[in-house]
């Protein structure tokens, strides 16, 4: 479902240029310059509203954010909400998952956050999710050696299948839960994750951590 068009659309994202970056491709290598305090750099794809991203940047004050969004309608209310909040440590890109390699330099991403991204259901689409082999090898390209991708959906399907991509990309899985929140709220929730946890829809969790490559053995028919 597509989202409603924005009114004012362009002079409310004007009012908020300061957190967006015009020329991402121009920062590869030097995110740190916008906040050379910073302890870390985490990294956020499709940050929709923003709740997730302005709130956890708030608790970690210290740590630089960057978040992804494709749709502008939705990048321009958590544009606000930053600006609202006046946080400083927060930086939007208009942009795509698959371009990250062209936007951020090797080791150059600390922690990288995928919530409730859609889940691309059908074999023919599967390529397309973010959780995707080929998508987790681009992540361990801009990862730091001890990086991690914080993953949550509420699709069991996708969560399920995403369990055995992140280990084919070298990815160790810890904090795997399929009911996060089933003692309490745990952790910062999106707007999407509040919505369905009220209606009781359980909501799938796992990090995954930059590990060894698995080498797989040669096939026979190429030994000879």
């Amino acid at each position: 479902m597509r989202m409603r068009k924005k009114p004012n659309l362009e002079p409310r994202m004007a009012k908020c240029s300061n957190v967006l970056i015009g020329e991402p491709e121009a920062m590869r290598g030097r995110w740190q310059s916008l906040m050379p305090q910073a302890e870390a750099l985490y990294l956020e794809l499709g940050c929709g509203k923003g709740r997730f991203t302005a709130e956890t940047a708030a608790q970690h004050p210290h740590v630089l954010y960057i978040a992804v969004e494709r749709v502008p309608d939705a990048m321009v209310i958590a544009m606000e909400r930053v600006c609202a909040m006046g946080l400083t440590n927060v930086y939007f890109i208009d942009g795509d998952a698959a371009r990250l390699t062209e936007l951020f330099a090797p080791s150059e991403v600390d922690r990288i956050y995928i919530n409730f991204c859609d889940p691309w259901p059908g074999n023919r689409h599967a390529k397309r999710r973010l959780t995707h082999t080929d998508f987790l090898m681009r992540y361990r390209q801009v990862l730091s050696r001890k990086g991690a991708i914080h993953f949550k959906t509420d699709n069991k399907d996708l969560f399920e299948w995403s369990l055995f991509q992140f280990p084919k990309a070298g990815f160790i899985l810890t904090e795997v839960t399929r009911n996060l929140h089933a003692d309490g709220i745990c952790g910062v929730m999106t707007d999407y994750e509040e919505k369905f946890h009220s209606m009781g829809t359980p909501i799938n969790r796992c990090v995954g951590t930059v590990g060894p490559l698995l080498k797989l053995p040669k096939p026979s028919y190429l030994e000879h």
